[in-house]
């Protein structure tokens, strides 16, 4: 990497932004930035939700809503980009200045193939078709994809996350852009997968003259993977200097603040407690079907046969990276997926019964997903989406009102809020509607999938605080599934550690932390540390 005074020396000076701010009609949302970049090199942006950063992005793209406007100079090769025209905008939007958006599932066509994704602004430029399929297989192959010629014919549901991330930049790579905005590029990856991504963007920029701008709330990876580092706070900038400058000599408050990696201890485990939910050779595969008749020839393990025993008011974190069985465990425990095994909860196994049998007993065992903009019905109101769990208790009108408002209150959200929708709210408002949707039928045990990786540090302290608060008053169980293994410290009494479908390691908490036995855990635990 090369360092920020190679950087000043160098006349490859790609991008200068001058007093950049953008407002709406009521107030400002970001004021005076200013930053150079240069060939070879990473500007990091990081901040909070509201900070402004992902603003800042949009804004240097012409992206901006029609509501907003921004003032102030930001020069590519001496052109001014935010005085340009929306024609003249088009000669430079994605093909010199390129965006990685944070959630490929909603930047990726779902209608499209990924050498279609890929290749249709090559088609555009009137490259023949035989070689934008043979660019594309290469822009494949340059993003870390094993064997591209399987990707080619895929639709993006039948990628994993990490396969989508990297379609995503080769789409982006195709029309070979100078300066690439990545906004939280990383964040649904676990830590892995997020650093064979940035290696991949590291290495890109420097062997093709390119350079980075990295918007991001991880401050584990801005560390790793930039030259200089600025500081948002509601649209303010609160310190910019080198990576050295931020993380070893901070001046801001604000700064130090998001610098704190302490989530706190997870509860304590009550004296006696009986158990909730016990797992005996539970395993889960899919068939892999071949030839003109789609006949099954062989079987994907996704799970290989593990137990577990979790009591009530436990919490057992989850643990492993992209692909290791992690979701595949936790939808087959909610009877979402097939599995083998027994699965008691409260002394029935859940693989022994049937639908009609399940359904009035799902109340006792609810799920969390990651993204609540994707599992929230953005038709329905937080009142409505509360209270559709309810329906199935016959219990009456009034009943129904006093429990939506209870849970609203105990995810600590304001009951002016039952009115509002999903996109009305922030992110981690959502992730609070999604709480109460689950703990409103008082289930005994939570499945939580990463419930805060898309969060903010002061949202993410807030969800876990509140968490614990929780169980608490609730006596829940959870499995928490996640890749932030600060997070999964915080919450959970016990850790399984799962790597290729198989238990590598299942320990105390503490004691995994204090004596990790395989190299993999020892890994993991590294990586989520600066």
């Amino acid at each position: 990497m090369h360092s920020i005074q190679d950087a000043k020396n160098s006349p490859e000076l790609l991008l200068s932004v001058e007093n950049l701010q953008i407002k709406n009609t009521q107030q400002p949302l970001v004021q005076k930035l200013s930053f150079d970049l240069h060939v070879g090199e990473t500007v990091a942006i990081v901040g909070e939700s509201g900070s402004g950063k992902s603003l800042s992005g949009l804004a240097l793209m012409g992206l901006l809503a029609e509501n907003l406007t921004a003032s102030g100079h930001a020069y590519y090769h001496a052109q001014d980009v935010l005085a340009m025209q929306e024609l003249e905008l088009q000669s430079i939007r994605g093909r010199k200045i390129a965006m990685i958006f944070q959630e490929p599932t909603s930047a990726l066509n779902p209608l499209h193939t990924v050498v279609k994704i890929v290749g249709e602004p090559l088609l555009i430029q009137g490259i023949p078709k035989e070689k934008v399929r043979k660019r594309v297989y290469d822009l494949l192959s340059d993003v870390g994809v094993s064997e591209p010629e399987d990707l080619l014919n895929r639709y993006p549901h039948e990628l994993s996350g990490g396969q989508r991330q990297r379609v995503l930049i080769a789409a982006v790579l195709a029309l070979e852009p100078e300066i690439i905005i990545a906004d939280e590029p990383t964040t649904a990856l676990d830590v892995t997968l997020q650093s064979q991504v940035l290696n991949l963007l590291q290495l890109l920029i420097l062997n093709h003259k390119m350079a980075m701008i990295l918007i991001s709330h991880d401050l584990n990876l801005v560390k790793k993977y930039s030259n200089q580092v600025i500081v948002m706070n509601q649209g303010v900038v609160e310190e910019q200097g080198t990576v050295q400058q931020i993380f070893n000599h901070p001046q801001a408050d604000y700064t130090k603040f998001l610098l704190e990696n302490d989530f706190g201890e997870a509860n304590p485990l009550p004296q006696q407690s009986s158990s909730i939910l016990s797992l005996h050779r539970v395993a889960v595969k899919f068939p892999i079907k071949k030839g003109l008749f789609n006949r099954v020839k062989d079987y994907f393990v996704a799970v290989a046969p593990l137990d577990l025993r979790l009591n009530r008011s436990a919490s057992i974190g989850i643990v492993g990276e992209s692909g290791s069985g992690k979701t595949s465990l936790a939808l087959a425990i909610s009877r979402l997926i097939d599995s083998s095994g027994s699965i008691f909860l409260l002394n029935k196994d859940l693989n022994r019964l049937n639908e009609h049998q399940l359904r009035p007993f799902r109340t006792n065992f609810q799920m969390v997903f990651q993204d609540p903009m994707s599992s929230l019905n953005s038709r329905m109101t937080v009142e409505q989406i509360i209270g559709e769990g309810l329906a199935m208790l016959k219990l009456k009108a009034v009943e129904i009102d006093i429990r939506i408002n209870e849970a609203l209150q105990s995810v600590e959200l304001p009951f002016q809020c039952r009115r509002r929708y999903p996109h009305e709210l922030s992110g981690g408002q959502r992730q609070r509607v999604a709480l109460a949707r689950a703990i409103v039928l008082r289930p005994k045990l939570l499945i939580l999938d990463e419930p805060t990786s898309a969060l903010d540090r002061t949202t993410q302290h807030a969800i876990i605080k509140l968490l614990r608060q929780l169980q608490i008053d609730y006596q829940m169980s959870y499995l928490f599934i996640s890749h932030d293994l600060q997070v999964v410290k915080a919450l959970c009494q016990q850790v399984m550690v799962l790597k290729d479908a198989k238990v590598i390691e299942f320990q105390d908490t503490q004691a995994l932390f204090d004596k990790p036995q395989h190299d993999y855990t020892k890994k993991l635990i590294a990586a989520s540390q600066y």
